[in-house]
């Protein structure tokens, strides 16, 4: 829902710090990667109940997914960095609740429930990408995207957002997790509806 105003925002900040990056050689891709490994560091502390390292790992994480995609729009664009950027994404995001459960099995169902609902909105998500593509429908309410992003009440920022809570308050875990999974399934709710009207005959 909050992530089209926030890219406005944060895109030229981000542009910025790309023209340093790409002056010093780094590929789009070695960032991500670079991420990736910062957001599996962040699952190991929270795992660890390290909750203020877990935070500040996030943020680098969630750095480096957005600067990865000003990088290579300074340099170049291509399907297998916004495959990669997309599978690094939706691994970090479950990985985070998971490696939260791994260090409070007490929190257990509800970290399974909200991973189900991340499941729906992920897959709700993909696969109206995938027939949007079919069909030649294009967007860039959110920026230049390697794929089509179909918003909600539930997207990147809110879900870090819910992350930063966590690491803040984690015996507040269960209610977060139930919350956020129950906006969760509104999101698959309102994608499915636009993918019906989208995608009839």
């Amino acid at each position: 829902m909050l992530d089209a105003a926030v890219r406005r925002r944060v895109d030229p900040l981000l542009d910025r710090v790309a023209a340093a990056v790409v002056r010093a050689g780094i590929s789009a891709d070695a960032v991500t990667l670079t991420g990736a490994v910062i957001g599996l560091a962040a699952c190991v502390a929270i795992a660890l109940r390290a909750d203020g390292l877990a935070l500040g790992l996030l943020a680098l994480n969630r750095l480096a997914d957005g600067l990865d995609g000003s990088v290579a729009r300074r340099t170049l664009t291509t399907d297998r960095g916004g495959f990669l950027d997309i599978v690094c994404d939706f691994l970090f995001y479950g990985g985070f609740v998971f490696a939260f459960a791994l260090g409070r099995p007490e929190a257990a169902l509800p970290a399974a429930f909200l991973l189900v609902s991340f499941i729906g909105t992920g897959a709700s998500f993909l696969a109206f990408a995938v027939f949007a593509a079919k069909r030649g429908i294009t967007t860039e309410i959110r920026g230049a995207k390697s794929l089509y992003y179909l918003g909600g009440l539930t997207e990147g920022t809110e879900t870090i957002a819910l992350f930063v809570a966590i690491c803040l308050v984690p015996d507040a875990f269960p209610w977060l997790a139930w919350g956020f999974g129950a906006l969760c399934w509104l999101t698959v709710a309102s994608r499915v509806a636009s993918g019906w009207r989208a995608f009839g005959p």
